[in-house]
């Protein structure tokens, strides 16, 4: 046996990384943090447009009321669905918690729901549709709508690649010796995704 002199094990030790970091790339090494990572980005894509609705609404719901005060249990319905929305604790396993996703889950197919219902009073005031204040929310909820089904749809890209990569060969190998602490993360059902987004494209003669 060769016995190696404590003074050239670190420059071995050097040498032995530096042959050992392409071998590990090329075997996928990477693949788990860097899909991991594009998916939390993703996530708070989504994060970032649900709050950008919801600070919408208040604005949007004191215009209807301008118009359509007396249309009291639509308009506490968007507040109160708003209200459960943005009350949703998520906590740091989010993702990878099937409870606290779906509360989330819920929460905002709630806000959609309600949304959806005041806009749709909407069409009996032609007044309303016409108001230039009215126009310019609709116009943001609107850009605010595309805007979330686009992040929607890259989490759900994201997560799907993630996910793979904890199940296939050969970076399932790394999220069994080495990754350990990886874990499929959660994403939108069919059902949410299939639903239908608030209609706000409102024509001043319809």
């Amino acid at each position: 046996m060769i016995a190696v002199r404590p003074g050239i094990r670190g420059p071995l030790a050097a040498l032995a990384l530096l042959v050992m970091l392409p071998l590990l790339s090329a075997c996928g090494f990477n693949t788990i943090p860097t899909n991991e990572e594009r998916a939390k980005a993703a996530w708070s894509e989504v994060l970032n447009q649900y709050q950008r609705r919801a600070d919408l609404i208040p604005n949007l719901v004191e215009t209807v009321k301008g118009y359509a005060s007396h249309e009291r249990e639509v308009l506490e319905g968007v507040v109160e669905a708003r209200a459960k929305a943005t009350q949703v604790q998520l906590p740091p396993d989010a993702l990878t918690n099937p409870e606290a996703f779906k509360a989330f889950q819920e929460g905002q197919a709630g806000l959609t729901g309600a949304l959806s219902r005041l806009l749709a009073v909407v069409e009996n005031y032609p007044d309303l549709k016409a108001n230039q204040n009215f126009l310019a929310l609709q116009a943001q909820l609107e850009g605010t709508e595309n805007r979330i089904a686009v992040a929607r749809r890259d989490y759900i890209e994201a997560v799907r690649v993630y996910n793979t990569s904890l199940r296939t060969f050969p970076t399932m190998l790394w999220a069994q010796f080495w990754f350990t602490d990886a874990k499929p993360f959660q994403t939108f059902t069919i059902a949410e995704e299939n639903m239908n987004a608030p209609k706000v494209d409102f024509g001043q003669g319809g």
